[in-house]
């Protein structure tokens, strides 16, 4: 795949493609105090390793293209009556 420009703190940079596999998508679950269960997953769409851009301790900057799926279960009482 070419090269493409990415969007990083308001500025344009060149960014090269990065295959990869899944090796597992688990939910995270989290209980809110009303009651509720939340369980997110994110799925990762796309990666870019940033041309010339590196995090402070060296590693290379990534850009990825992802979405988070929400599953909500709400308890009865906040649900609306149908």
């Amino acid at each position: 795949m070419a090269k493409r420009k990415v969007n990083l703190g308001g500025q344009e940079f060149m960014a090269e493609p990065v295959e990869f596999e899944t090796e597992k998508e688990n939910w995270n679950t989290y209980v809110l105090h009303d009651g509720t269960e939340l369980k997110l997953k994110t799925i990762l769409a796309e990666v870019f390793r940033v041309d010339g851009q590196y995090a402070p301790n060296g590693d290379p900057v990534y850009v990825v293209n992802a979405s988070t799926v929400v599953n909500t279960n709400a308890p009865e009482t906040l649900k609306r009556k149908q």
